[in-house]
């Protein structure tokens, strides 16, 4: 039995229908071997809008794959995708757990600023800023937490203020 790894994509654009296809060529895995892209695309009356074929060591599709759309994106004159300059932090994007909550809590309330709990937590900038009100602290004020609301407030805490 041969198994053959595929992905493949229709997609309707105004009155163009596209299609493409990626397949690890038989007999060899995707990890391993090479693949074939073929793209497609037909107009309202049948008529070919797109045709093409690449074959591929798997290796080089990621770098083909950015090569490709940076280019298309520059001769269509559309800026191309957005891409991040340099590397990712490692937990970007990844959940909070309840005692990493509690570490950002006391480090900021600690008077640590963004840019070193950034680097100490292996997050961005901006996912710290984004996490420290979940965690009850005030993004604009290091070292504080941000204030109850009047809803939450006890008698005493709303007079005066």
């Amino acid at each position: 039995m041969t198994i053959i790894e595929e992905h493949r994509t229709e997609v309707r654009v105004g009155n163009v229908q596209y299609q493409i296809a990626v397949v690890a060529n038989p007999g060899a895995r995707a990890e391993q071997g090479r693949v074939t892209v073929t793209v497609g695309g037909e107009g309202p009356e049948g008529e070919p809008v797109a045709h093409g074929r690449l074959d591929l060591d798997t290796a080089a599709v990621p770098t083909v794959a950015d090569l490709l759309a940076g280019s298309l994106h520059a001769f269509a004159g559309t800026g191309g995708p957005r891409r991040r300059s340099g590397e990712r932090p490692a937990q970007q994007g990844k959940p909070w757990s309840a005692e990493l909550d509690a570490e950002l809590e006391s480090a900021w309330l600690a008077g640590e600023p963004v840019a070193e709990l950034a680097r100490r937590f292996a997050r961005t900038a901006g996912g710290i800023r984004a996490r420290l009100p979940r965690v009850g602290c005030d993004p604009e004020r290091p070292g504080h937490h941000l204030p109850a609301p009047p809803s939450l407030r006890g008698p005493a805490e709303g007079a005066g203020e």
